[in-house]
């Protein structure tokens, strides 16, 4: 796979999970990594989805403040937004978590 992503942080929400009427569901949060510039640390943030039992699993043990190790894929998509303007975003389409 040349599209993968590893990173190691922490749940920065509580993730907001949508069930569909066929049984499927996704969840959604936002997630922090630890960088350092000038020696100083910072924050990176990131937007991170999953489907399925990876959803469960988030929905069932991931909550605000939650240390995770995620694996993963870029996508990247464009919508219109609440006012009408094509938006574009990348987010991290989780395919493996690991609670720490």
């Amino acid at each position: 796979m040349r599209n993968q992503v590893t990173l190691i942080g922490n749940m920065g929400e509580n993730p907001s999970v949508t069930n569909f009427d066929n049984g499927s569901k996704v969840a959604r949060f936002n997630m922090a990594t630890e960088n350092f510039v000038n020696g100083k640390r910072t924050a990176e943030w990131h937007k991170v989805f999953a489907w399925g039992n990876v959803a469960q699993f988030i929905e069932n043990f991931g909550s605000k403040g939650k240390k995770i190790v995620i694996t993963g894929k870029l996508v990247n998509r464009t919508f219109i937004g609440k006012l009408g303007k094509l938006q574009k975003i990348t987010e991290v389409e989780v395919q493996h978590v690991i609670g720490l």
